[in-house]
């Protein structure tokens, strides 16, 4: 393909729009959604809007080796330093980046929690994008019903701190029968660490004195998760009678 063309000089087959519509989203490299957004090209050179694409990943993989999370973290103001980015383009992307990490995050109350990835997304608005770790509770009925989420404790960029105590408190305050737990990882790193594991291990042994399940311990960063039920052995070590 050769982005210094403009998308209307490309075959149609190969136009970003069209092969959205043939084939889906999934299959469309980066710069191409990108180029969607953008509907037109220029900046240094004359791009078409999919160069103009490559063009601004480029620039964003100066700053941060992963361009996205760059894009993610950008102002309207430094995404139009970027040659060939000006207002409408700017609010264009960071507009499309917005709404997708509300649609990932949407999980209405009462909707029923029935898997990490259900449970991550409900707790993505607290913790998943936040450049300082966020420790977070998602509180559930007895049917695993979502009653509501709340930040327990904010720490720094590299760790944060939540006593069993306090997260208990807030679980009980709140009416809540069970209890998923999470907190995030800024360096986007969502394997856990000695101290996860420690402090799951008590929550799981104040969870099961009190009463109230513990179903899970999830680490969040940069759009993943990781489930520690699902990785480590501690809930056949401490039953939680769910």
């Amino acid at each position: 393909m050769t982005y210094c063309l403009r998308i209307a000089d490309m075959p149609e087959t190969e136009r970003p729009r069209e092969r959205l519509m043939a084939h889906g989203p999934k299959i469309l490299a980066t710069a191409e959604l990108i180029a969607i957004l953008l509907g037109t090209g220029q900046g240094p050179g004359k791009l078409s809007a999919v160069g103009l694409g490559q063009y601004i990943l480029s620039e964003l993989s100066k700053h941060q080796r992963d361009p996205l999370t760059a894009l993610r973290e950008l102002t309207p103001a430094e995404l139009m330093q970027i040659p060939g980015i000006g207002p409408a383009k700017a609010t264009t992307i960071l507009a499309a980046i917005e709404l997708g990490k509300r649609a990932f995050q949407s999980r209405p109350e009462g909707a029923t929690i029935d898997s990490p990835m259900a449970a991550a997304a409900a707790l993505s608005q607290n913790l998943m994008w936040q450049t300082q770790e966020h420790f977070g509770v998602l509180l559930l009925d007895v049917k695993n019903r979502l009653l509501g989420t709340k930040v327990i404790t904010i720490g720094t960029a590299t760790e944060t701190l939540a006593s069993p105590r306090e997260i208990f408190r807030e679980v009980i305050r709140q009416g809540a029968t069970r209890v998923i737990v999470a907190h995030n990882h800024p360096s986007g790193n969502i394997e856990p660490s000695q101290e996860d594991i420690e402090l799951t291990r008590q929550l799981l042994a104040g969870a099961q004195f009190l009463g109230i399940p513990l179903l899970d311990h999830l680490i969040l960063g940069n759009g993943n998760h990781q489930s520690l039920r699902e990785i480590t052995t501690l809930w056949d070590e401490y039953p939680q009678g769910d």
